[in-house]
């Protein structure tokens, strides 16, 4: 690990619903004491509706979030990259962790199925914050 707050990338193919989601989480339940960073392997135009309304629903507001492309760089810089779904397009490199998060995609879901998947997402980025000896806020 770094020196200073461990640095979070959360990955899916579009950066458009679980990563996005995954990343607001983690910032609202870790604050300053991590870094997160979101990418997609093949970004979206933009955020997708349902992950932004299910996110409001809990007061966090990822409206403004903007799907980036994956950059090796991003890749270097984390301590962490948690991946969902994004398969080989992900590059892997010695003596980083991982973990590959199976979730569903929330594109083109209903609002309840979209919730779900946050609440999937929720337990998950507590369990890592857990893992890294954060106390989720």
């Amino acid at each position: 690990m770094s020196d200073g707050p461990p640095t979070i990338l959360f990955v899916c193919v579009h950066n458009a619903g679980r990563s996005q989601m995954a990343a607001g989480l983690t910032r609202r339940l870790a604050g300053e004491r991590v870094v997160v960073r979101s990418a997609g392997s093949d970004p979206a135009e933009v955020v997708n509706p349902a992950a932004v309304e299910a996110m409001a629903e809990l007061g966090i507001d990822i409206h403004d979030a903007a799907p980036k492309l994956l950059e090796r760089d991003a890749v270097e810089a984390a301590d962490v990259v948690v991946t969902m779904g994004c398969g080989d397009a992900c590059p892997v490199f010695p003596g980083k962790r991982y973990e590959d998060w199976e979730l569903e995609d929330p594109a083109g879901k209903e609002l309840g199925a979209v919730r779900a998947i946050r609440d999937d997402i929720r337990a998950r980025v507590e369990g890592l914050l857990a893992s890294l000896g954060i106390e989720a806020g």
